[in-house]
């Protein structure tokens, strides 16, 4: 199953590609290859955060579906 990457996971990618774009434009490669090692963990931080993200909005979710189904088994 394929998760949709969340905004916050979005912004992180951005980084991540400006990062690499930066660092083939650099003639010092020990620095090329920092922001390269850089643009990694901005990579590994977009899954985190979409992770992070799905599970919160399935939490609210299902929290929503508790009290709906609370409300209606007290009318009921």
């Amino acid at each position: 199953m394929s998760t949709q990457v969340s905004q916050r996971g979005k912004e992180y990618l951005e980084t991540a590609r400006t990062l690499l774009q930066t660092a083939k434009t650099m003639s010092d490669q020990v620095i090329a290859d920092r922001l390269r090692a850089l643009a990694e963990d901005y990579e590994r931080r977009a899954e985190k955060a979409t992770h992070a993200d799905a599970a919160k909005a399935l939490a609210r979710s299902a929290a929503r579906a508790e009290q709906e189904r609370w409300a209606t088994e007290q009318w009921a």
